[in-house]
């Protein structure tokens, strides 16, 4: 979860926007926090593809 999209039950407006104490205080606490949100998307793509020719070389060593 990406702090752009998070609504603060506190104020109503937008966790980004940062309005009230509690806003501020939880988007600083997920800025700190690593996560998987914190992996771009061509890291991921180039996990997957690293992963299927893994899968594929070990399928042809096996066959």
């Amino acid at each position: 979860m990406t702090v752009d999209r998070l609504v603060c039950a506190n104020c109503s407006g937008p966790v980004a926007e940062g309005r009230c104490s509690v806003c501020r205080a939880n988007r600083a606490r997920m800025q700190q926090e690593p996560g998987w949100s914190s992996i771009s998307p061509a890291t991921l793509v180039a996990l997957l593809v690293a992963l299927l020719a893994v899968v594929l070389v070990v399928e042809h060593a096996t066959a």
